[in-house]
């Protein structure tokens, strides 16, 4: 391809519409920022969900708009743009294994989140137990697997997964009302490693602030 030719290629705008909360969004921020790609972080209030809820694919967020052209789901949209920005797996053996990771990590969350969420003071209690003793176990295995990939989750190298755990933790943390990793030393590397990368560090310090 001609030098002229990549000149005039365009670069693609892209829009991340979320609540004003990390959570689901935030992988997806996270990746931009790791890529040094500039976004609109467009931050949805729940007030206003109501009306913006009708002109989103499927009735949920995140969105990522691509020039124009909407798509949903957070997995999707991690995985492509990891695919984009050179943060995907050397193989396909590789991918699988960080889809793998990547799944367990919102088996993670999805058993805090249970609880959480639930309203029913009997059935919270008991959601709660069982998060209770499934959460180290989760930690556990995740903290091998990354002592066993050279302080990353896959490949030895950094990889969408080790942003999104990063990403998804503090959103974790925030429901859970404690830090889930402080006994696990291999985690708890990764995620100063990956808080230290220099756009991740731009990121954090201009993002608003917020409790998950």
């Amino acid at each position: 391809m001609l030098i002229s030719q990549i000149l005039s290629k365009k670069m693609p705008s892209y829009k991340v519409t979320y609540f004003n909360i990390k959570g689901l969004g935030e992988p997806i921020r996270f990746i931009l920022s790791q890529a040094g790609v500039d976004f609109v972080d467009d931050r949805v209030e729940s007030a206003d969900w109501p009306k913006i809820k009708p002109t989103t694919p499927f009735g949920q967020m995140p969105v990522l708009e691509v020039d124009g052209k909407k798509i949903n789901q957070t997995n999707a949209i991690c995985r492509y743009l990891a695919k984009q920005y050179g943060l995907a797996g050397a193989n396909d053996w590789e991918n699988l294994e960080i889809d793998a990771t990547v799944d367990t990590i919102h088996d993670l969350r999805a058993k805090i989140g249970a609880y959480y969420y639930e309203t029913n003071a009997e059935a919270k209690a008991e959601k709660e137990k069982t998060a209770k003793e499934l959460v180290p176990f989760y930690v556990e295995r995740l903290d091998e697997q990354v002592k066993k990939n050279g302080g990353y989750f896959v490949g030895g190298k950094l990889t969408w997964a080790d942003l999104l755990f990063v990403a998804v933790l503090g959103y974790i943390n925030g429901i859970a009302k404690e830090d889930i990793i402080a006994k696990a030393e291999n985690l708890k590397a990764l995620r100063e490693k990956v808080l230290n990368l220099p756009n991740i560090k731009a990121w954090v310090a201009k993002r608003p602030e917020t409790e998950c």
